[in-house]
């Protein structure tokens, strides 16, 4: 690298242009809708719907161009692949050309995803669900250059299970070594949502690969602390591997890994392994213990460890061969995770390795590490909270180091590293930011070899500094004969070993059932422990139930049960506990603390307005009622934002602009990052301009559409009202079609869906699959909102027409002699009582997906054997406008099958036949269970 060119500052480049891979490409997605109900995935639930799922890949690797964003600076180059959701292929340290990052030569997946395929190698961020986005779907993208020369390739994700919003920016600024990850992770939907997220960097490995955590970590737990090992040196048994015997006796003959030999084996090895000479250990192999879990050859089987209790902000990979490696920096209050994960060094790994990569040159499918940090989480499974329209923001650091071994402390700015060996002290330096020079250091810096460096970042060699007389470093070994000598403690910041934080605590316990717990208190912490961490096959509701048993008018319990069964759209029940959890709340004051009964109830009335026709009288009356139930939760600061919100939308159904205008204005001060009430106001202010310059009065401003599109430049609402293309997939189109529709923009969200069906969907997006029938569904339900009847069966009859990809939203008969019919029962409209037909199979029905915000899709009931396929559109399904599209009268006669006769309500649906689910709960079997892509 020339001198100058690490001189001065210089802004980023940035460029796209294809880049072309040997790829293994994935089957297309089944076109069979999976429920995998009780499916475990890494220690959370398993479902996949509606994420279009993938069983198959190729056999052969096929060349494919794939579309590349290419950052780069004096110090780093950055490859981006947006359409593997939007991972960091490759990073590059262009002071040495040493790859930071494992860099995949070839696409090559394997179907351990949550709905199957998975690519390794990269930099991957894992949020907000258990693992999205899938790497195999694409992601939206924009480029933004700041002033100061940086850039930020933004990567924006539409999580079509949670209907949630996450989006990383990988940044690289002019004059740093560092690259920053910027996240955003927003709940825009209207409930409490959890989530996870993780940023998952590969490493490629060998026999002399370390990673390292910070000197203050004593223990490791693996997933859901199911178990605890002591780190680094393991003592005892753990994922199946007796470390602490292997400490004793060494490792044994028959169970020496047949590549990538730890050095303590080379000892009493009969013969030489590959890459070793003669059984000699090479100069840069360390030699560490046959139980130091933070050296890859030594772990012979798939295993995790998380870090605990760590104080310190960094931990990473080294490198010994190499004399490289790559720190992590983030805040350790907000960023606690820390985490390896490897596939093994033995025949099992070498399997994976095998799966997820093609042989190099010297035939070898090398191998690799995960160095995973969690923001605000420490564990997986392990989700926090997001309130509803609350946004999370944080960024996250990994910078390159050499030739100094892995450090004991590490910041933003540097690595320092000290290692024991007297008389000497090595410390080695890695800086990355400019600090002014200091000409005059004092005595002690002098003494303890500090030395400070002025000027642009250059990264460079470690240098040593002589031990002072009469000290003794904290951490070192020392003769217990010999005389004890003064302590002396090492630089601020700058230690070998970490005091403890505490005992390793005990693993983790199954929670016990329902009866043998004691307190109605714990019965409700141990449901909400299973319904936080979704769980895949232990229900919460019947901690509820217990705790109601004991006391009927429990306040939080009914709020809970009250909140599942409103996620289920049971109208009826959810109100039932909600109306109870108020009851206790205001029995002795008429102003409680929590208004989050109040906000769902809230909700639950809405929607019950939203299913009866427009021109009910007894619809007004339940969005007077709802009205007033949001009024009351904003009273609570917990939930004045999510609150205030709601009754925004309210005033804009009734065109109430100024009180709209307000509220909306409350909302900013609570939630300011709040973007569909940031958008929602613009429209609002459009609304006020308009009437304002009817009565000659002077305009309003549209309040920040412009600071919206800087906080998200992929907003695609606020993009859409600048006036720019909206090129976002159709999940993303339906929920902003829905946005506008529960604010009473009925006209506008069919102008937004229809202009989607004029562009045309991208056929090559997977995101799509499924999408063609519910445009229509929520075009004719958006007509019907209008009183346009014959629209609305127009656009009914192209939905039955429409193909059905996944098939999953017609009533099929498979028959040889008759091509499948399509037959749509309408609801009768509440609260009328009617008989109507409930038609069942032997399948399960899928139970609802926990987004709670727009559940868009329809069931497809599943045979389990012969010749009936049976489907039908949920009339009650939970989203933000009300309920999904009514069906029309039958356009085709409905196929004989099992039938029973049902009386509905206005709390129910008129075809639907109640039953019991998995949890002993009564459901609606028409209860739609996510949204439409399959």
């Amino acid at each position: 690298m020339p001198r100058n060119i690490m001189s001065r500052p210089t802004p980023v480049n940035v460029w796209t242009e294809p880049l072309v891979l040997p790829t293994y490409e994935p089957a297309p997605p089944d076109r069979n809708p999976m429920f995998l109900e009780r499916r475990v995935y890494q220690g959370s639930s398993g479902r996949v719907y509606p994420l279009p799922f993938i069983d198959r890949i190729a056999e052969h690797a096929t060349p494919r161009p794939w579309q590349a964003v290419w950052l780069e600076n004096e110090y780093l180059r950055v490859l981006v692949l947006p359409e593997l959701g939007g991972r960091v292929h490759a990073l590059e340290d262009r002071t040495n050309g040493y790859e930071l990052i494992y860099r995949q030569p070839v696409i090559k997946p394997a179907l351990v995803g949550l709905a199957g395929p998975w690519v390794s190698g990269g930099l991957s961020s894992t949020g907000p669900s258990i693992i999205a986005p899938p790497p195999s779907l694409p992601v939206d993208t924009a480029i933004e250059r700041h002033p100061d020369g940086s850039v930020t390739v933004w990567c924006s994700d539409h999580d079509p299970m949670a209907r949630m919003k996450g989006m990383h920016g990988i940044c690289l600024h002019p004059g740093r070594a560092w690259l920053e990850l910027k996240v955003r992770a927003y709940n825009r939907t209207g409930f409490i949502q959890t989530f996870l997220w993780w940023a998952n960097v590969a490493t490629r490995v060998h026999e002399a690969y370390q990673s390292f955590f910070p000197p203050d970590v004593r223990y490791v737990a693996d997933h859901a602390r199911r178990s605890m090992s002591a780190f680094p040196l393991a003592t005892g048994t753990y994922y199946g591997v007796d470390y602490g015997k292997r400490a004793r006796r060494g490792v044994p003959a028959a169970e020496i890994p047949p590549r990538f030999v730890p050095p303590h084996c080379l000892r009493t090895m009969p013969r030489s392994a590959e890459g070793q000479a003669d059984g000699k250990r090479e100069p840069s192999l360390p030699d560490y213990a046959p139980n130091d879990l933070s050296f890859y050859a030594n772990i012979p089987v798939p295993t995790s460890y998380m870090a605990m209790g760590s104080r310190e902000d960094f931990f990473g990979g080294y490198d010994h061969r190499a004399q490289a490696g790559i720190v992590h920096v983030a805040d350790h209050h907000i960023a606690p995770g820390k985490k390896q994960w490897t596939w093994g060094n033995h025949a099992f790994g070498y399997a994976w390795d095998r799966n997820l990569t093609d042989p190099d040159a010297t035939g070898l499918c090398a191998p690799y590490i995960e160095l995973m940090a969690g923001v605000y989480t420490d564990n997986q499974p392990d989700f926090s909270f997001l309130q509803p329209g609350e946004t999370k923001c944080w960024s996250q650091y990994w910078y390159p180091i050499r030739h100094i071994g892995p450090p004991q402390h590490a910041n933003r700015e540097a690595a320092a590293s000290l290692h024991l060996e007297p008389p000497s002290i090595p410390v080695g330096r890695l800086r990355h930011a400019p600090h002014p020079a200091r000409a005059d250091p004092s005595r002690a810096e002098r003494r303890l070899g500090r030395r400070r460096m002025a000027g642009p970042p250059r990264p460079g060699p470690a240098f040593s500094s002589r031990k002072p007389a009469g000290t003794e470093t904290v951490g070192a070994r020392r003769d217990p004969a010999s005389r004890p000598r003064p302590a002396r403690s090492p630089p601020s910041g700058l230690r070998t070993s970490g005091t403890p934080t505490g005992q390793s605590p005990p693993p983790a316990t199954e929670p016990p059932p329902p009866s043998a717990i004691a307190s109605t208190d714990e019965l409700f912490v141990t449901g909400l422990h299973l319904e936080q961490y979704r769980h895949a096959t232990r229900c919460p509701t019947p901690y509820w139930r217990e705790a109601l048993r004991r006391d009927p008018l429990d306040a939080r319990n009914n709020n809970a049960l009250g909140a599942w069964h409103l996620r289920r759209g049971e109208w009826a029940p959810a109100e039932r506990h909600l109306r109870r959890a108020v009851a206790r709340l205001t029995r002795r004051n008429a102003n409680p603390a929590d208004g989050e009964p109040y906000y769902h109830l809230g909700l639950c009335l809405r929607h019950q307005a939203d299913r009866l026709p427009p021109q009910d009288p007894c619809r007004a009356d339940c969005l007077r009622r709802a009205y007033d139930a949001f009024a009351k939760a904003a009273w609570n600061h917990a939930w004045a934002g999510a609150a205030y919100h709601a009754l925004a939308e309210l005033d804009c159904r009734r065109a109430a602009w100024e009180q709209a205008s307000d509220h909306l204005q409350a909302t900013r001060q609570c939630l300011p990052d709040n973007l569909r009430a940031r958008n929602l106001a613009v429209m609002v202010a459009r609304q006020l301009q308009t009437s304002l310059a009817r009565n000659r009065r002077p305009s309003r401003l549209e309040p920040f559409l412009e600071e919206t599109l800087r906080l998200d430049p992929l907003d695609w609402w606020a993009k859409h009202l600048a006036g720019q293309p909206v090129t976002c997939d159709t999940q993303t189109r339906l929920d902003l079609a829905l946005d506008l529709a529960r604010a009473g923009f009925h006209r506008e969200a069919i102008a937004l869906l229809e202009a989607g069906q004029r562009d045309g969907p991208r056929t090559r997006d997977p995101r799509e699959l499924g999408t063609a029938p519910l445009v229509h569904y929520y075009l004719g339900w958006l007509q019907e909102q209008l009183a346009a009847a014959p629209a609305a069966l127009a656009h009914f009859r192209a939905a039955a027409a429409a193909p059905p990809i996944t098939a999953s939203h017609h009533v099929w008969r498979r028959s040889p002699s008759s091509r499948p019919r399509c037959a749509f029962i309408r609801k009768t409209p509440a609260p009328r009582t009617t008989s109507a037909t409930c038609f069942t199979t032997a399948a399960a029905t899928p139970k609802p997906c926990a987004c709670g915000s727009g559940a868009h899709g329809w069931i497809r009931r599943s045979p389990r054997s012969g010749g009936t396929w049976v489907s039908r559109t949920s009339t009650s399904a939970v989203n933000p406008a009300g309920p999904g599209p009514p069906t029309t009268a039958p356009c085709a006669p409905v196929p004989a099958m099992p039938a029973c006769s049902t009386n509905a309500t206005s709390s129910g649906n008129a075809w639907a036949k109640p039953r019991s689910d998995a949890c002993g709960n009564s459901n609606n079997t028409s209860t739609s269970s996510a949204s439409g892509t399959i």
